[in-house]
């Protein structure tokens, strides 16, 4: 298993040193960089697991953990650009906490594209659930989070796949606030990439 890991890490991180970009300075006044592109300046993992950087990109380790901002956000529009390997399984948790396990607070859009969970790439784990990814295996896509107030909006490639509103009164910890972004790293056998990860706060 380690084997077949590994040729997917490589075969994931050459298309990364291929298509390599540097984090967006275009876009327009108010987007702070999360991710420096090149160590975890401002992340900590939980469960004591360690997590690199290869080639300006994150990549998630062989074991089950979640990659925390120490900052924290209400309303803001999320962008990272992301890759999967055949098979793999990870999410963006947002509005989250750190936490030995898997994460309780929150929402996640989940990112999967061809892994065994049947809820795909873009879904709302737990809340709304595509059973067609919106993206594919081995190619960089943009996926972005849009919260304002009780909305939620998630885009993958520039195209609105999700538009939810969430109810007054829930009382699942699933559910908006005020917390951190984080990343999956799902299993021994799921090989994801992040990097261009930004976020802009909104009123």
């Amino acid at each position: 298993m380690l084997s077949s890991r590994f040729t997917l890490l490589t075969f994931g991180l050459l298309l990364a040193v291929l298509t390599h970009q540097i984090p967006a300075a275009d876009e327009g006044e108010g987007w702070v960089v999360l991710f420096n592109g090149k160590d975890l300046t401002g992340w900590s993992a939980t469960e004591g697991v360690e997590w690199k950087v290869a080639d300006g990109t994150i990549v998630t380790p062989p074991k089950r953990s979640h990659l925390f901002t120490d900052q924290e956000f209400t309303n803001f529009h999320f962008k990272a650009e992301v890759m999967t390997t055949p098979g793999s399984n990870s999410g963006i948790f947002f509005h989250s906490q750190p936490f030995e396990g898997w994460p309780t607070v929150g929402h996640e859009t989940q990112i999967n594209n061809t892994h065994k969970d049947p809820v795909k790439t873009g879904s709302i784990y737990f809340i709304v659930k595509l059973y067609e990814a919106a993206a594919k295996d081995n190619e960089w896509w943009t996926h972005e989070v849009i919260v304002k107030g009780q909305n939620i909006v998630i885009k993958v490639n520039g195209k609105v796949i999700v538009d939810y509103t969430e109810p007054e009164g829930v009382t699942s910890t699933h559910r908006l606030g005020k917390g951190k972004f984080a990343l999956q790293a799902h299993d021994p056998e799921s090989v994801v990439m992040y990097r261009n990860i930004r976020v802009k706060p909104l009123p």
